[in-house]
């Protein structure tokens, strides 16, 4: 019929759907709902992805970290990265000893400066001879003050297969005069893992290793473990480069270290290299997280990624490496303190191994009369420091000699005596409760110096047969960190197979 409308057709000409058929969409609404189902399932995932990490991070208990600690830094961070050896859990298969007691095979301060573009890593040798205050045990007890410990035994104080990271860090913080804002502890198994998840590190060996050289109870050779040069190692490999001790060099820990420095590095430069992106972060995070144990101030995903994504500014060359000053002492190792508490006050003051300002307020400029390898404005004065002087030796005049030193520097002398015994080899320096960092000021004036706390007030210098045997007052005493250490200090983008063993 004339004028008549086909079925379906509605007012105004629009088509209406037959009974039972489907309303086609528009290609738009199509697309728009395949944008929010992805971004449903990306958010889905990153959720899932943070949950699982959560889950995997331990963090120790912070009532064992010390009331009694340095002032907070206004800006900059540093952090104490422990390598545990326990044997207990996933780490029984990973060889190296018996046990599950956990022990700090490694340890070093990574202070990463206010400008966020200069970083330092300060390892401390396992055998240095330390204070170590009062610790917290399981039960809830504290332990006495140690002297003379060897560094390592903090972490052990209490026994338990976790280890004891807060008594590290109060050790740490006291050795050092800085407060430690994280501490993050890694056991073998982690570390395993975080060599896998980046797809193997780069190292190099001076010479061909054999299982022999990794466990020298073994009584033989055994196979190749690495031929000599330049190779990729992740896992089991990568493990058993940073533990070799014996074979190399001294076969010192203090070659290990020389070489953990050089792998650390190796793995930052590879993971810079791969960007700091969440392909990159969270396989990486992953493999860390199911072996950390981490301070409160860490103990979440959104924590450790924040901090991590904090350092991706940081060039490879001005992330550096250095060891503690240090000198033998019988079979341990002893600070040498005038260098050590020199190092100590350039990361307080945020200045790089050159001299420089690194706390982002003045551009960088190196400190007034600053040269190459100076870390630190000159030592503090020795105004309103009073000290008692006791020559601990045969050596004639040795007290009157010190004295002289010290009211040169501007220190106050209140007595001179002959020390209780003469037979002190070493000069020990002996300070009262809230005189620490004036005992180290006085340290900077006898260097090798021991210093140790007292239950009496005040500060005491007993010279040992090490001053008497010294060069001349008249000789002054450097105050800039030694040249030699700066020297050695290892750049992340230094050739992995340069610098790798003491001895």
């Amino acid at each position: 019929m004339s004028g008549s409308h086909k079925a379906g057709a509605g007012r105004g000409g629009e088509d209406r759907a037959a009974p039972g058929r489907r309303r086609q969409r528009s290609p738009l609404r199509i697309a728009a709902a395949i944008a929010v189902a992805i971004l449903v399932l990306l958010i889905a995932g990153a959720g899932w992805i943070y949950i699982q990490l959560n889950g995997n991070i331990n963090t120790f208990d912070a009532d064992g970290v010390s009331k009694d600690r340095p002032k907070a830094a206004t800006a900059g961070q540093n952090v104490l990265v422990i390598g545990s050896d326990s044997r207990a859990g996933d780490n029984s298969s990973l060889g190296g000893g018996k046990g599950d007691v956990g022990r700090s095979d490694t340890a070093f301060l990574l202070h990463v400066y206010a400008d966020s573009k200069h970083a330092v890593g300060v390892s401390i040798p396992r055998d240095s001879l330390v204070d170590i205050p009062p610790c917290k045990l399981p039960d809830g007890t504290w332990t006495k003050p140690q002297s003379n410990a060897m560094f390592n035994s903090a972490f052990s104080v209490g026994n338990t297969a976790q280890g004891n990271p807060a008594c590290s860090q109060n050790t740490v913080e006291k050795l050092t005069g800085l407060r430690v804002d994280h501490t993050v502890v890694v056991d073998f198994a982690g570390f395993s893992r975080m060599t896998s998840a980046v797809g193997g590190v780069q190292v190099c060996l001076p010479k061909d290793v054999y299982q022999g050289d990794l466990n020298p109870n073994r009584g033989s050779r055994g196979k190749l473990l690495f031929a000599k040069g330049q190779q990729t190692v992740s896992g089991q490999q990568a493990l058993d480069y940073v533990r070799l001790r014996h074979g190399i060099g001294d076969g010192s820990d203090i070659g290990r270290i020389q070489r953990q420095q050089a792998f650390v590095s190796s793995l930052i430069k590879k993971v810079k290299g791969q960007g700091f992106s969440p392909t990159t972060l969270l396989p990486l995070a992953n493999a860390a997280t199911k072996s950390m144990t981490v301070d409160p101030g860490l103990g979440s995903a959104d924590k450790l990624l924040s901090f991590a994504m904090s350092m991706k500014d940081i060039d490879l060359h001005n992330t550096k490496f250095i060891t503690l000053p240090w000198r033998y002492q019988g079979a341990r190792v002893a600070i040498v303190h005038p260098d050590a508490d020199t190092l100590w006050a350039a990361l307080r003051a945020d200045r790089t191994l050159d001299g420089k300002d690194a706390s982002g307020t003045s551009g960088g400029k190196a400190s007034p009369g600053a040269s190459a390898g100076s870390t630190a404005p000159a030592p503090d004065s020795g105004k309103g420091i009073n000290v008692a002087v006791y020559n601990g030796t045969t050596v004639k005049g040795l007290a009157g000699r010190a004295a002289d030193t010290l009211k040169a520097g501007g220190f106050t002398v209140t007595s001179t005596a002959t020390a209780g015994s003469q037979d002190h080899a070493t000069t020990v320096i002996k300070y009262g409760r809230g005189k620490q960092d004036q005992a180290r000021t006085v340290a900077r004036l006898f260097p090798g110096a021991e210093l140790k706390t007292t239950t009496a007030p005040g500060i005491s210098v007993t010279l040992g047969q090490d001053y008497a045997t010294a060069p001349s007052p008249s000789t002054p005493t450097p105050t800039a960190l030694a040249a030699g250490i700066a020297d050695k200090a290892r750049s992340a983008d230094d050739d992995p197979c340069s610098n790798l063993s003491y001895g």
